[in-house]
Protein backbone atom coordinates (compact mmCIF):
# COMPACT_ATOMS: atom_id res chain seq x y z
CA UNK A 1 0.00 0.00 0.00
CA UNK A 2 1.35 3.83 -0.58
CA UNK A 3 2.83 5.70 2.54
CA UNK A 4 0.80 8.09 4.15
CA UNK A 5 2.55 11.70 3.20
CA UNK A 6 2.59 13.25 7.01
CA UNK A 7 3.58 17.10 7.42
CA UNK A 8 3.96 17.38 11.25
CA UNK A 9 3.52 20.80 12.60
CA UNK A 10 4.89 20.81 16.29
CA UNK A 11 6.18 22.87 19.82
CA UNK A 12 8.27 20.22 20.16
CA UNK A 13 8.01 19.33 24.40
CA UNK A 14 7.81 15.84 25.69
CA UNK A 15 4.65 14.78 24.46
CA UNK A 16 5.47 16.24 21.04
CA UNK A 17 8.97 14.02 20.90
CA UNK A 18 6.44 11.04 21.67
CA UNK A 19 4.35 11.29 18.74
CA UNK A 20 7.52 12.45 15.97
CA UNK A 21 8.82 9.33 17.32
CA UNK A 22 5.57 7.10 16.88
CA UNK A 23 4.95 8.90 13.05
CA UNK A 24 8.74 7.90 12.47
CA UNK A 25 8.22 4.17 13.36
CA UNK A 26 4.99 3.73 11.60
CA UNK A 27 5.82 1.89 8.53
CA UNK A 28 3.52 3.14 6.38
CA UNK A 29 4.28 7.16 7.16
CA UNK A 30 6.64 9.07 5.29
CA UNK A 31 7.73 12.40 7.28
CA UNK A 32 7.83 14.81 4.55
CA UNK A 33 8.99 17.83 6.90
CA UNK A 34 8.32 18.85 10.31
CA UNK A 35 7.60 22.83 10.84
CA UNK A 36 8.27 24.46 14.56
CA UNK A 37 6.23 26.61 16.50
CA UNK A 38 6.32 28.55 19.81
CA UNK A 39 4.29 26.65 22.22
CA UNK A 40 5.63 24.76 25.03
CA UNK A 41 9.27 26.39 24.91
CA UNK A 42 10.95 29.06 22.63
CA UNK A 43 10.87 28.35 18.86
CA UNK A 44 14.61 28.06 19.31
CA UNK A 45 14.26 25.25 21.65
CA UNK A 46 11.68 23.80 19.60
CA UNK A 47 13.41 23.91 16.40
CA UNK A 48 16.52 22.01 18.84
CA UNK A 49 14.64 19.36 20.50
CA UNK A 50 13.15 18.73 16.79
CA UNK A 51 16.93 17.87 15.47
CA UNK A 52 17.88 15.90 18.82
CA UNK A 53 14.40 13.63 18.13
CA UNK A 54 15.50 12.88 14.60
CA UNK A 55 19.14 12.29 15.33
CA UNK A 56 18.08 9.48 17.94
CA UNK A 57 15.81 8.18 15.56
CA UNK A 58 18.30 8.27 12.65
CA UNK A 59 16.16 10.07 10.64
CA UNK A 60 18.57 13.61 10.11
CA UNK A 61 17.66 13.66 6.51
CA UNK A 62 13.84 15.06 7.54
CA UNK A 63 13.93 18.66 6.68
CA UNK A 64 13.08 20.95 9.93
CA UNK A 65 12.09 24.39 9.65
CA UNK A 66 11.43 27.20 12.40
CA UNK A 67 8.12 29.40 12.42
CA UNK A 68 6.25 31.42 14.21
CA UNK A 69 7.99 32.71 17.59
CA UNK A 70 4.68 34.37 19.15
CA UNK A 71 1.00 34.15 18.43
CA UNK A 72 -0.91 36.33 16.00
CA UNK A 73 -1.03 38.95 18.41
CA UNK A 74 2.16 38.73 19.30
CA UNK A 75 1.51 36.77 22.86
CA UNK A 76 3.37 33.90 24.38
CA UNK A 77 2.77 31.32 26.81
CA UNK A 78 4.93 28.36 27.95
CA UNK A 79 4.85 25.21 29.48
CA UNK A 80 8.40 25.13 31.25
CA UNK A 81 6.45 23.97 34.37
CA UNK A 82 5.84 20.59 32.86
CA UNK A 83 7.67 20.09 30.01
CA UNK A 84 11.27 21.93 31.96
CA UNK A 85 12.62 24.93 30.34
CA UNK A 86 14.03 23.23 27.73
CA UNK A 87 11.07 21.69 26.51
CA UNK A 88 12.44 18.10 27.06
CA UNK A 89 13.14 17.54 30.58
CA UNK A 90 15.80 20.14 31.53
CA UNK A 91 18.14 17.12 30.12
CA UNK A 92 20.86 18.62 27.53
CA UNK A 93 22.99 16.12 25.20
CA UNK A 94 26.06 17.82 24.67
CA UNK A 95 26.32 16.78 21.10
CA UNK A 96 22.78 17.70 20.24
CA UNK A 97 23.16 19.24 16.49
CA UNK A 98 22.88 22.69 16.31
CA UNK A 99 20.26 25.70 14.57
CA UNK A 100 22.16 25.09 11.69
CA UNK A 101 20.03 22.54 10.59
CA UNK A 102 17.40 24.32 10.76
CA UNK A 103 16.20 24.78 6.71
CA UNK A 104 16.06 28.62 5.38
CA UNK A 105 12.94 28.43 4.00
CA UNK A 106 10.36 30.18 7.02
CA UNK A 107 8.08 26.88 8.38
CA UNK A 108 4.75 29.12 6.58
CA UNK A 109 6.33 28.94 2.93
CA UNK A 110 7.06 25.51 3.44
CA UNK A 111 4.19 24.32 4.69
CA UNK A 112 2.13 25.82 1.47
CA UNK A 113 4.97 24.72 -0.75
CA UNK A 114 4.88 20.88 0.66
CA UNK A 115 0.83 20.84 0.11
CA UNK A 116 0.93 22.59 -3.14
CA UNK A 117 3.66 19.78 -4.55
CA UNK A 118 1.54 16.98 -2.93
CA UNK A 119 -2.33 18.81 -3.53
CA UNK A 120 -4.88 16.18 -1.99
CA UNK A 121 -2.27 13.97 -0.53
CA UNK A 122 -0.62 15.30 2.72
CA UNK A 123 -2.08 14.60 5.99
CA UNK A 124 -0.57 17.32 8.45
CA UNK A 125 -0.98 16.40 11.88
CA UNK A 126 -0.72 19.91 14.52
CA UNK A 127 0.32 19.04 17.94
CA UNK A 128 1.33 22.90 18.92
CA UNK A 129 -0.63 26.32 18.96
CA UNK A 130 -2.14 27.11 15.76
CA UNK A 131 -0.23 29.90 14.64
CA UNK A 132 2.02 28.18 11.74
CA UNK A 133 -1.52 26.51 9.80
CA UNK A 134 -3.42 30.24 10.79
CA UNK A 135 -0.99 32.03 8.32
CA UNK A 136 -0.70 29.45 6.18
CA UNK A 137 -4.51 29.66 4.96
CA UNK A 138 -3.75 33.82 5.54
CA UNK A 139 -0.82 33.24 2.68
CA UNK A 140 -2.53 31.14 0.70
CA UNK A 141 -6.34 30.64 0.77
CA UNK A 142 -6.53 27.65 -1.11
CA UNK A 143 -4.17 26.06 1.26
CA UNK A 144 -6.45 24.36 3.59
CA UNK A 145 -8.36 22.50 0.39
CA UNK A 146 -5.09 21.11 -0.32
CA UNK A 147 -5.07 19.14 2.38
CA UNK A 148 -6.49 15.56 2.68
CA UNK A 149 -6.90 15.63 6.57
CA UNK A 150 -5.61 17.90 9.30
CA UNK A 151 -5.20 16.56 12.74
CA UNK A 152 -4.96 18.63 15.91
CA UNK A 153 -3.86 18.01 19.41
CA UNK A 154 -6.02 21.19 20.88
CA UNK A 155 -9.25 22.43 22.31
CA UNK A 156 -11.35 20.75 25.44
CA UNK A 157 -15.04 19.94 24.83
CA UNK A 158 -16.48 19.64 28.50
CA UNK A 159 -14.96 23.24 29.19
CA UNK A 160 -12.30 21.45 31.48
CA UNK A 161 -8.87 23.60 30.81
CA UNK A 162 -5.75 22.92 31.47
CA UNK A 163 -3.69 26.58 31.60
CA UNK A 164 -6.91 28.83 32.44
CA UNK A 165 -10.01 27.51 33.92
CA UNK A 166 -11.88 27.05 30.34
CA UNK A 167 -9.00 26.85 27.79
CA UNK A 168 -6.33 23.66 26.50
CA UNK A 169 -2.76 25.43 26.43
CA UNK A 170 -2.53 24.85 22.65
CA UNK A 171 -5.90 26.79 21.87
CA UNK A 172 -4.92 29.57 24.84
CA UNK A 173 -1.92 30.00 23.32
CA UNK A 174 -3.33 31.71 20.08
CA UNK A 175 -7.05 31.63 19.73
CA UNK A 176 -7.16 33.53 16.91
CA UNK A 177 -5.40 31.19 15.17
CA UNK A 178 -7.57 28.10 16.52
CA UNK A 179 -10.14 30.02 15.48
CA UNK A 180 -9.12 31.03 11.94
CA UNK A 181 -8.30 27.26 11.56
CA UNK A 182 -11.57 25.63 12.85
CA UNK A 183 -13.67 28.25 10.84
CA UNK A 184 -12.24 28.45 8.06
CA UNK A 185 -10.42 25.07 7.12
CA UNK A 186 -12.70 22.69 5.07
CA UNK A 187 -10.52 20.10 4.71
CA UNK A 188 -11.71 16.53 7.03
CA UNK A 189 -10.42 17.90 10.55
CA UNK A 190 -9.84 15.72 13.35
CA UNK A 191 -9.57 17.00 16.89
CA UNK A 192 -8.23 15.23 19.65
CA UNK A 193 -8.75 17.22 22.94
CA UNK A 194 -7.59 17.57 26.42
CA UNK A 195 -10.62 15.89 27.86
CA UNK A 196 -9.89 12.58 25.35
CA UNK A 197 -6.67 12.70 26.72
CA UNK A 198 -7.61 12.74 30.68
CA UNK A 199 -10.28 10.07 29.75
CA UNK A 200 -7.83 7.59 28.21
CA UNK A 201 -4.55 7.19 30.69
CA UNK A 202 -1.65 4.15 30.06
CA UNK A 203 -1.31 2.65 33.01
CA UNK A 204 2.21 3.33 35.03
CA UNK A 205 3.15 0.62 34.69
CA UNK A 206 3.40 0.51 31.33
CA UNK A 207 5.30 3.90 31.26
CA UNK A 208 7.87 1.99 33.00
CA UNK A 209 8.12 -0.87 30.69
CA UNK A 210 8.08 1.89 27.30
CA UNK A 211 11.23 3.64 28.84
CA UNK A 212 13.09 0.25 29.66
CA UNK A 213 12.52 -1.64 26.36
CA UNK A 214 16.90 -0.82 26.35
CA UNK A 215 16.60 0.78 23.04
CA UNK A 216 18.72 4.02 22.05
CA UNK A 217 15.00 5.70 21.85
CA UNK A 218 13.90 4.41 25.04
CA UNK A 219 16.75 5.49 27.26
CA UNK A 220 16.29 9.25 25.22
CA UNK A 221 12.89 8.50 26.37
CA UNK A 222 13.48 8.19 29.82
CA UNK A 223 15.74 11.01 30.31
CA UNK A 224 13.75 13.33 29.21
CA UNK A 225 10.32 12.14 30.64
CA UNK A 226 12.28 12.27 34.02
CA UNK A 227 10.79 15.72 35.09
CA UNK A 228 7.32 15.38 33.51
CA UNK A 229 7.02 12.27 35.22
CA UNK A 230 7.08 13.80 38.56
CA UNK A 231 5.18 16.70 37.64
CA UNK A 232 2.23 14.27 36.74
CA UNK A 233 2.06 11.88 39.24
CA UNK A 234 2.36 14.79 41.62
CA UNK A 235 -0.74 16.52 40.11
CA UNK A 236 -2.58 13.67 40.14
CA UNK A 237 -2.05 12.82 43.39
CA UNK A 238 -4.20 16.10 44.33
CA UNK A 239 -6.69 15.44 41.60
CA UNK A 240 -5.99 19.09 40.24
CA UNK A 241 -6.42 18.54 36.55
CA UNK A 242 -6.59 14.29 36.53
CA UNK A 243 -9.58 12.31 36.05
CA UNK A 244 -7.64 9.38 37.03
CA UNK A 245 -3.91 8.53 37.16
CA UNK A 246 -1.70 7.93 34.76
CA UNK A 247 0.64 8.25 31.62
CA UNK A 248 -0.98 10.52 29.17
CA UNK A 249 0.59 11.75 26.01
CA UNK A 250 -1.62 14.00 24.65
CA UNK A 251 0.15 14.90 21.21
CA UNK A 252 0.67 10.76 20.89
CA UNK A 253 -3.40 10.49 20.98
CA UNK A 254 -3.54 12.68 17.65
CA UNK A 255 -0.64 10.73 15.85
CA UNK A 256 -1.76 7.53 16.49
CA UNK A 257 -5.35 8.64 15.23
CA UNK A 258 -3.32 10.01 12.04
CA UNK A 259 -1.68 6.65 11.52
CA UNK A 260 -4.51 4.56 11.88
CA UNK A 261 -7.67 6.10 12.21
CA UNK A 262 -9.36 3.38 13.81
CA UNK A 263 -7.22 4.26 16.97
CA UNK A 264 -10.09 6.03 17.59
CA UNK A 265 -13.74 3.87 17.84
CA UNK A 266 -16.41 6.26 18.30
CA UNK A 267 -16.70 10.63 17.50
CA UNK A 268 -19.00 13.09 16.99
CA UNK A 269 -19.22 15.61 14.49
CA UNK A 270 -19.94 19.00 14.88
CA UNK A 271 -19.78 22.46 13.86
CA UNK A 272 -17.12 24.16 16.22
CA UNK A 273 -15.25 27.20 17.07
CA UNK A 274 -13.25 28.95 19.73
CA UNK A 275 -14.25 31.91 22.17
CA UNK A 276 -12.12 35.45 21.78
CA UNK A 277 -13.51 37.51 24.13
CA UNK A 278 -14.53 35.74 27.33
CA UNK A 279 -12.93 36.88 30.62
CA UNK A 280 -13.12 33.73 31.42
CA UNK A 281 -13.66 31.19 28.52
CA UNK A 282 -11.02 32.98 25.86
CA UNK A 283 -9.34 30.23 24.05
CA UNK A 284 -12.03 27.73 25.00
CA UNK A 285 -13.53 25.34 21.78
CA UNK A 286 -16.99 25.49 21.61
CA UNK A 287 -18.75 22.92 19.85
CA UNK A 288 -22.53 23.30 18.49
CA UNK A 289 -24.47 19.92 18.59
CA UNK A 290 -27.78 22.38 18.12
CA UNK A 291 -26.24 23.29 15.02
CA UNK A 292 -27.34 26.97 15.97
CA UNK A 293 -24.25 28.74 13.79
CA UNK A 294 -24.76 27.09 10.87
CA UNK A 295 -21.59 25.67 10.30
CA UNK A 296 -21.57 23.76 6.62
CA UNK A 297 -18.22 22.20 8.19
CA UNK A 298 -18.26 20.09 10.80
CA UNK A 299 -15.09 18.79 12.62
CA UNK A 300 -14.41 14.99 14.04
CA UNK A 301 -14.18 15.35 18.06
CA UNK A 302 -12.31 11.77 18.69
CA UNK A 303 -14.50 10.18 22.47
CA UNK A 304 -13.55 6.60 22.41
CA UNK A 305 -9.97 5.14 21.96
CA UNK A 306 -8.93 1.68 21.31
CA UNK A 307 -6.10 1.60 24.08
CA UNK A 308 -4.96 -1.95 22.60
CA UNK A 309 -4.01 -0.41 19.23
CA UNK A 310 -2.52 3.33 20.68
CA UNK A 311 -0.50 1.44 23.22
CA UNK A 312 1.19 -0.87 20.44
CA UNK A 313 1.84 2.26 18.55
CA UNK A 314 3.25 3.85 21.44
CA UNK A 315 5.03 0.60 22.31
CA UNK A 316 6.44 0.19 18.95
CA UNK A 317 7.59 4.63 18.53
CA UNK A 318 10.61 3.42 20.85
CA UNK A 319 11.82 -0.28 19.72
Amino acid sequence: MAKKLFLLDVDCGVDDAQAIMMALAAPRVQVLGITCCHGNTTIDNVCRNVLRVLKVCRRSEIPVYRGADVSLLGEQLNAHFYHGKDGLGDAPEPNAPGLEHIQAEHAVNAMIRIATMYAGQITLVATGPLTNVALASKMDPTFPSKLKHLYIMGGNMEGRGNITACAEFNFAADPEAAHIVLNYFTCPTHIITWEYCLHHPLPWAFFEEWIHQGTEKACFMRKITAHSETIAKNKQGNRELYLVPGFISCDSYAMATAIDESVVTEHIQVGVSVELQGSLTRGMMVLDPSNLLKKQHRAFIASKCDMEKFSHLMMSALK
